[in-house]
């Protein structure tokens, strides 16, 4: 079996980087699987990802010499891979409605979704309850200033070695360089049959344009809001006589399934995500 990990570069843009990169993966009798790259007012991201034969992976030795790369570049070098050590471990970034985390972590603990969650984020405090009552660590992160909230976030996610985020009806957004460093493993829920009706308020846009047929999608985070590859959508009926406090309610009771769903495919290995559209595999 194949070892997989991926790689990302971010920092000011300069010439041969991702030649620089990829000699030294090829050096380290690696073979590269796929590569993202972008440039956006200067500054330069990048995401791959790597395979090796068993007999090869010197992850030490990788880490060691990208680390050494970063610091000639003057960039930022993550590498990250999956280790054997059984189920792929999740955090969960929340800010008050429990539905969507309470129904994976029962997931979790009923024994049907076969991940472990390691620790709960939120820009609010108000789910601290929930994750002591699953026995997780809670850290609460203001997000007043983005860039320090982020900054603190991911090195949340270094110490608990998380290999995925799932965005259980977290209402920030998340910035380019936070989404780079975990490329199609951010999964997000978000309240509308996107592309229509992006943004917070999609259920009251979707009332007001009286449209007979409402949903959810779940989805992978990309740079652009709510436009990222999608993974599962459900849909309900508009009765004539709802109000927007009973759509509300209704699409809250399929966005947790939906986002549980979402997640049980990801873990399957059963989805790849080609120019933009998520396929099942």
């Amino acid at each position: 079996m194949k070892q997989f990990a991926t790689v990302t570069v971010i920092g000011r843009d300069k010439t041969g980087v991702i030649a620089r990169v990829t000699n030294f993966l090829f050096e380290q009798r690696a073979n590269i699987e796929a590569l993202e790259e972008q440039v956006t007012r200067g500054q330069f991201s990048m995401t791959l990802q790597a395979s090796w034969k068993p007999t090869d992976w010197e992850p030490e030795a990788v880490r060691a010499g990208l680390a050494r790369l970063g610091a000639d570049l003057g960039m930022e070098i993550g590498l990250r891979h999956a280790v054997l050590r059984g189920r792929q471990r999740f955090a969960l970034f929340v800010t008050r409605e429990a539905l969507c985390p309470e129904t994976l972590l029962a997931a979790v603990r009923g024994g049907t979704l076969k991940a472990k969650p390691v620790v709960v984020i939120g820009n609010r405090p108000d789910l601290e309850p929930l994750a002591r009552k699953h026995d997780l660590p809670f850290v609460h992160l203001r997000w007043q200033e983005r860039d320090e909230a982020e900054a603190r976030a991911l090195a949340v996610l270094e110490e608990h070695q998380v290999d995925f985020v799932v965005l259980a009806r977290f209402m920030k957004i998340l910035s380019p360089n936070f989404v780079w460093r975990y490329k199609n493993k951010i999964i997000n829920i978000h309240p509308s049959l996107l592309p229509s009706f992006p943004g917070s308020q999609a259920y009251r846009q979707a009332y007001e344009h009286g449209v007979k047929i409402i949903g959810v999608t779940a989805h992978f985070v990309s740079m652009h809001l709510d436009e990222g590859p999608i993974i599962a959508q459900d849909s309900f009926r508009v009765r004539p006589t709802m109000t927007l406090k009973e759509i509300v309610a209704a699409g809250q009771r399929i966005e947790a399934k939906v986002l549980l769903r979402a997640v049980k495919l990801y873990l399957a290995r059963r989805l790849d995500v080609y120019w933009g559209v998520v396929k099942e595999i």
